[in-house]
């Protein structure tokens, strides 16, 4: 294959180090060792020879500007190229890059220590390759591991985001796990990858052991394959190296086609990007990990090269945002000291006042009660058919109805309802507590012919105060099997949000007194997003009891 780039008269493509000395940390078991070594050789040995080396500084790039080797926008066009290739049948896909380069005034030593902190990974390292020249990486990608006659690849393909929190990360993992595109991705990877294998194994021996495993790290969630297959005697681990030289996650498929592309369309030589470091040993054993994710540091400069794998339904603009987005990780541990976490101090605008939570035989009063001591109140819990008595002489601040089974007439809460009304106690009703507050005002309760329980809704916020700052349109959990029919909510109430998928009452307010309730369940993991059900939560007791 001719070379269309022109490579650095002092390239190296490789660099082999033969250490007499390792430090060896077993991290989970708290100790250390320091395994020495001599090694002879043909009559020479290398006792009592004196050890030692020259220290050289690292000597940082003051002047360079940060700079990318693609504008904004020409990655994309390289993608649409690349789908001409596609489309003709010359590729199946490629995995273009691009590359970014930064100043870099903190050592090496500082960059490895904040990836491993804001980034950790599988394969992380810091190497000093000498010749002014360091890789600080932190790699997601096994490239060939051998132990014994097994040989092993864990092919990475398919990216998406992380999510906001764990609730949006699932989320997030469904959309890969659903998507066509990235399922295409790994399979065709899948796909060579076995038959580098096929080249060195025992026939039958070659097998998927895990089929699009979700692995996560700090920005992105990626689907994994691991495939496996068991040497012929005439084969070693090396053999299993330069077998799967270079891997088809880095290159494409096929994959000489690939690097033909490659070296007519990237912008510079890869260097180590997409090479391999890792372990040969005496044993006959290989580790080693892909250089992806990596920073070289070359001359007191930085640069961080990343690409996407590109295959005929790739959009262009997002196959150059997920190179930005993999990038990211890196360019801020190159600009950013690493993080102190600080505990956040959280608002108590309804600190000193006093809330009555009636607990209707439903375990989500617990967790309501954590939302509500949240906004600094004093939260009192009792078994709802207490004698009305107690309302009067605790004179809550507020009066929470709680969700549960059943109908609001197990409960006797119309009773409870008029009593907080003669005592000027505003009323906040969940789930049941929102069906008891229409029931007492005159509403009729209807029946769903679908219960939703442990279901999410879109919820259509139509108006109303209770909603302030929220979204008009937010997701939020139900369970319930009764609903307000919304033609029968009484004038007194103004309905202020609806599902959107079914159009069932969400929310009411009174329009004259300070009560109002909402069907969905705010604290549930179901509404999550963006901390709504608490935020609802806390907007709740900041109507209601006047602390606005």
């Amino acid at each position: 294959m001719a070379l269309q780039l022109t490579r650095p008269k002092d390239q190296r493509d490789l660099v082999l180090y033969l250490p007499d000395e390792l430090i060896v940390v077993d991290h989970q078991g708290g100790v250390a060792e320091r395994r020495s070594y001599e090694f002879a050789f043909d009559g020479a040995s290398t006792a009592g020879l004196g050890r030692g080396g020259s220290r050289q500084a690292y000597v940082p790039d003051a002047d360079l500007e940060a700079q990318r080797d693609h504008s904004p926008g020409e990655y994309s066009q390289v993608v649409e190229i690349a789908r001409e290739y596609f489309s003709r049948g010359d590729l199946f896909e490629v995995v273009s890059s691009q590359t970014f380069v930064e100043p870099s005034p903190e050592p090496p030593s500082e960059l490895f220590r904040r990836l491993k902190e804001q980034n950790p990974s599988p394969y992380g390292f810091l190497i000093n390759l000498g010749q002014s020249e360091w890789l600080v990486g932190a790699s997601p990608e096994m490239y060939v591991r051998v132990e014994g006659d097994r040989v092993e690849t864990c092919p990475i393909s398919g990216t998406i985001a992380r999510g906001q929190d764990p609730l949006d990360d699932a989320s997030q993992i469904l959309a890969l796990l659903n998507s066509e595109k990235d399922e295409s991705e790994l399979t065709m990877c899948t796909d060579v990858d076995r038959n580098d294998k096929s080249r060195i194994c025992i026939p039958g021996s070659v097998k998927v052991i895990g089929r699009r495993q979700i692995e996560m790290y700090s920005r992105l969630i990626h689907t994994v394959d691991h495939v496996e297959g068991r040497l012929r005697p005439e084969f070693d681990a090396l053999d299993a190296f330069l077998t799967h030289t270079w891997a088809v996650t880095v290159t494409g498929a096929p994959k000489t086609a690939a690097m033909m592309f490659l070296e007519a369309h990237e912008k510079s030589p890869r260097a180590w990007y997409g090479g391999a470091i890792g372990k040969v040993g005496f044993d006959g054993g290989l580790n080693t990990g892909l250089t992806l994710r990596t920073i070289r540091i070359k001359d007191g400069h930085a640069e961080v090269r990343v690409g996407a794998t590109l295959l005929w339904d790739s959009d262009p603009v997002a196959e150059e945002e997920e190179t930005e987005l993999k990038a990211s990780a890196f360019l801020d541990a190159l600009r950013l000291p690493r993080r102190h976490i600080e505990m956040p101090t959280l608002t108590t605008p309804a600190e000193g006042r006093r809330i009555l939570l009636v607990d209707h035989m439903d375990s989500f009063v617990h967790t309501l009660a954590n939302y509500l001591r949240q906004t600094g109140a004093d939260v009192i819990t009792q078994r709802s058919g207490f004698p009305l008595s107690d309302l009067r002489e605790r004179q809550p601040d507020l009066l929470v109805l709680s969700p549960g089974p059943g109908s609001p007439s197990d409960y006797e809460t119309s009773d409870t309802i008029e009593e907080a009304i003669k005592l000027g106690v505003p009323v906040f009703g969940v789930c049941l507590g929102l069906q008891a507050v229409v029931e007492y005002f005159g509403g009729e309760l209807g029946q769903l012919e679908t219960p939703m329980h442990g279901k999410p809704s879109s919820i259509q916020v139509l108006g109303g105060q209770l909603f302030r700052d929220l979204p008009t349109e937010f997701r939020a959990g139900r369970y319930h099997s009764l609903f307000a029919k919304r033609d029968r909510v009484p004038d007194d109430l103004e309905v202020t949000a609806t599902s959107v998928d079914d159009e069932v009452v969400m929310a009411v307010e009174h329009r004259k007194l300070p009560i109002c309730g909402v069907q969905f369940h705010p604290e549930s993991i179901m509404s999550f997003d963006d901390e709504v059900g608490f935020r609802l939560v806390k907007n709740a007791v900041e109507l209601l009891t006047g602390r606005r």
